[in-house]
């Protein structure tokens, strides 16, 4: 028996959710699992920290994790704020492999952060790949050292750019091994 049955996306206080339909479409051809939009929720406002001016990730997990229904539901939820853990600067995402769920955050991914013309074919593609790579987390997977799979590190939103969305062979057969997908 497969231990996963579908991904749902979930919005925190995004106004414009135009992007979803087809993260939602790009996600279930990647994965090949049945993929669904199931609403926006209001930022967890008690993981804002005023001194650091970001949001504790593990806070929008934990959130998420109330939304759940089905122990073998992935939830990935999608904001607009600042994502931080402690020890590090910024998270482009964070991910809960125990609990099925993760989270990504559009901030750091949008050319305007780094004050840059917007580009929405390059903010889309950064979005899939951070969402590919948390769920990935989410099953299981670890960083990947082969830079063009989705699942090696990224430090830096150059370092996103490099990896793209597509998972290497090797990370492809621990996939189908551990969530039991098919044709990935």
């Amino acid at each position: 028996m497969c231990r996963y049955r579908r991904v749902l996306i979930k919005t925190f206080s995004i106004g414009n959710i135009s992007f979803i339909k087809k993260l939602t479409e790009k996600v279930k051809e990647i994965l090949n699992m049945e993929v669904q939009y199931i609403g926006d929720i209001p930022l967890p406002y008690s993981a804002y920290n005023p001194l650091r001016k970001q949001f504790l990730a593990e806070k929008f997990l934990e959130t998420l994790l109330l939304e759940k229904d089905f122990e073998e539901d992935i939830i990935l939820g999608i904001c607009e704020v600042d994502l931080f853990e402690p020890g590090l600067n910024f998270v482009f995402g964070m991910s809960s492999p125990f609990y099925s769920v993760c989270v990504v955050s559009t901030k750091r991914l949008k050319n305007s952060f780094y004050n840059l013309p917007e580009n929405d074919s390059l903010l889309f593609n950064r979005i899939l790949t951070e969402s590919i790579h948390e769920i990935g987390h989410t099953v299981g997977l670890e960083h990947c050292l082969n830079i063009p799979c989705v699942m090696n590190f990224s430090n830096s939103i150059e370092e996103t750019d490099k990896k793209g969305f597509v998972f290497c062979k090797d990370c492809i057969e621990k996939l189908n091994k551990t969530a039991c997908s098919t044709q990935i």
